[in-house]
């Protein structure tokens, strides 16, 4: 398709002519059907619900058709439309706009898209199993249509994937505002998700596949090599330094989980990653995210011990069921030095979680012919997982739950996770790492997009960045040069680490001061011609203060708290009137639908003035809402690091708690 095709394509949204059918594509990874939830008259809803995109004359032919993908899939994708050109974030100025943000926007949406980037993205899910862009294509279509008219004066409305249309709004308002899956909290359980996604009135959307700022797996990547190595820096013994040789177990090719491997590579251990689905570890193989795949345990294990005795850097790929690989490590006293899991099991019944002894395939029938037996399956095969696990960390493995919902669901699935004090038995890698170390003093995921496309410009912005870094480390306090020492090894190795799946984009945990100098001298840059394009700006909701996650994010909360989600709606009503390009508002994401409140943004810079203001005003407020409401729950990082910034930051006045005397709380009852 030529530049012209493209561009007229865009423009048209949905065509007065039908399309031709296209063929369903085997070498592409699908989603999975999902289960037969609605009745005969909701069937019919969801079928009407669908059709009111398209004019009259084309309902008696895409009718069956419809109700042909919603027997056969669960859900209707509207297949007929998916564009017929290829999907990559193309640079900005290939998109036919009247607004330089709106074409930004079209840019991260592809991205979202690409089939290099996305886990299903014929049926428009970008990572975890079910974090979708779009309900189906013509929802695409129109949206594209939208940003492409868009003036600098209106705001696109997203509900759950739908747009609801163009409304005058002002240069500095927001283009887009985004929600998806907000419904009426009673009606929030994983039942409700299918009903409401079958009928095509919500959907959900993780925490950057529907906020249009994922950047593949190198968006978790280095918060993955973090985790990684703080973790097995837990495990050195008095006197040792290096981690080399460390054994690290765990599950997940797919979307996120596909970082892993990667990480293990650069943190310097031997990793194992489970993986069920051949194409998904053929994938990051051929990606050259992990290094070599084994289909046979026999062969496996030997190399893995091999690997550690030499000390070796090598990621392996077990394409095969974690919980045969757990049971045979344990039946064999194998020494495992650190132990996770990062199956999507905030989605177990739905393609999430594949159960022991049962195939991929017949898995994939399971759970949508025989939910029950396919929920009993997998809550059977949860607890031997977790008794294989508990066999390893009796021995010293140290094992955490990275956020995936492990110890949650295998708590319901009656497996032995919990102390007689009934708490988990393992810590979640915030409670233990990410969360003192570093979400209470405000380092999370800032990430940065080259709208450009041109790798010159990415490499550009790394090197700015490591200057910025390692200017703020000059007068740094003690409490955080650890964190920023690891954030400038990683930004320095990142291009030599080739991360770059998709769109030119990087990722670096900074903290606010980090985020605001470096955004600033990218502005600078792209002022003074340095930087060719437009950056666009932006975070996952994995950070401070844009999620409320009690067993993920906020699971370092103890004052009670964490069950609550204003931090997460204030994060985006502020970032909203303080400069943001876009804001989304998620139910669901990570951890499951019901379990978090997700917010985001993103920001595009131009070189103006007017993006200086912006990066001033609403990366301070993105960090310190965060660090504001740790420190009001009595986090001692927290309240070191918002007194230094209100110190720093003229206006900024954040309420302290006062700390109470154990015993006069004791004498009181």
């Amino acid at each position: 398709m030529t530049k012209e095709e493209f561009v007229k394509d865009i423009c048209t949204g949905i065509a007065d002519t039908l399309p031709d059918p296209q063929a369903y594509d085997p070498s592409i990874n699908h989603a999975p059907k999902r289960k037969d939830i609605l009745t005969q008259e909701e069937k019919k809803l969801a079928l009407r619900n669908a059709l009111r995109y398209f004019p009259k004359k084309f309902h008696a032919t895409l009718a069956p058709e419809f109700a042909e993908e919603l027997k056969q899939y669960g859900r209707i994708y509207m297949y007929r439309f998916r564009p017929a050109y290829e999907m990559y974030a193309r640079p900005i100025d290939e998109y036919p706009h009247n607004s330089k943000q709106a074409a930004a926007i079209m840019m991260m949406i592809q991205n979202n898209l690409d089939k290099a980037v996305a886990q299903h993205p014929h049926e428009l899910i970008t990572y975890g199993g079910n974090g979708a862009v779009f309900q189906n294509w013509a929802q695409y279509r129109l949206v594209m249509k939208y940003l492409s008219e868009m003036t600098d004066e209106q705001t696109l409305v997203m509900y759950s994937g739908h747009p609801l249309g163009l409304f005058p709004s002002h240069k500095n308002a927001p283009r887009v505002v985004v929600t998806n899956g907000m419904v009426i909290p009673n009606y929030s359980k994983p039942d409700d998700w299918e009903r409401d996604n079958a009928l095509g009135v919500s959907q959900y959307g993780q925490m950057t596949a529907g906020s249009y700022m994922y950047i593949g797996p190198q968006g978790i990547v280095h918060g993955t090599t973090i985790t990684v190595l703080n973790a097995a820096r837990k495990r050195l013994k008095a006197g040792e330094t290096s981690i080399k040789g460390m054994l690290f177990v765990t599950s997940g090719l797919g979307g996120m989980s596909g970082a892993q491997p990667k990480a293990g590579n650069i943190a310097g251990v031997v990793s194992i990653t489970a993986e069920i689905n051949p194409l998904a570890a053929q994938k990051r193989y051929d990606q050259g995210w992990v290094d070599e795949l084994h289909t046979s345990l026999d062969e496996l294990i030997p190399a893995a011990l091999k690997a550690v005795e030499e000390k070796q850097t090598v990621s392996m790929a077990y394409v095969g069921n974690v919980v045969d690989l757990w049971e045979r490590l344990a039946a064999e006293d194998i020494h495992v030095d650190l132990g996770s899991d990062q199956a999507s099991l905030h989605n177990p019944w739905a393609g999430g979680y594949y159960p022991v002894g049962v195939s991929l395939e017949e898995s994939k029938r399971m759970m949508a012919e025989e939910p029950a037996l396919f929920k009993e399956k997998v809550q059977e095969s949860l607890r031997r997982q977790v008794a294989a696990i508990n066999k390893l960390t009796a021995k010293g493995m140290y094992f955490f739950d990275y956020g995936n919902a492990f110890l949650l669901e295998s708590s319901r699935a009656g497996a032995d996770i919990m102390k007689t004090d009934g708490k988990f038995r393992y810590p979640s890698y915030v409670q233990d790492i990410m969360g003192p170390m570093f979400f209470d003093y405000g380092f999370g995921p800032f990430r940065w997009v080259c709208s450009s496309g041109n790798p010159k410009d990415l490499e550009t912005s790394d090197r700015i960045a490591t200057e910025v870094l390692e200017e703020i480390r000059k007068t740094a306090t003690p409490d955080i040069i650890g964190q920023l020492d690891d954030n400038i090894h990683w930004i320095k190795e990142a291009g030599k680490n080739h991360l770059v799946v998709g769109s030119q984009a990087r990722i670096l945990y900074a903290d606010s001061e980090g985020r605001t100098k470096i955004a600033l001298a990218f502005n600078e840059a792209i002022r003074r011609g340095e930087i060719s394009r437009p950056i666009v700006l932006g975070r996952d909701h994995h950070d401070v203060s844009g999620t409320d996650s009690p067993f993920r994010e906020t699971s370092n909360i103890y004052d009670g708290s964490q069950f609550c989600a204003d931090m997460a709606v204030q994060n985006v009503i502020g970032d909203s009137f303080r400069g943001a390009t876009w804001v989304s508002i998620h139910n669901g994401g990570g951890v499951g639908w019901g379990e978090v409140i997700n917010g985001g943004f993103g920001m595009v810079i131009d070189g103006s003035e007017d993006s200086d203001r912006h990066i001033r005003q609403m990366l301070l407020w993105d960090v310190n809402n965060g660090i504001a409401r740790r420190s009001w729950a009595r986090n001692t990082g927290s309240i070191d690091a918002i007194r230094r910034e209100m110190e720093r930051t003229p206006g900024l006045n954040v309420t302290l708690p006062n700390f109470v005397d154990d015993d006069i709380i004791n004498t009181a009852f």
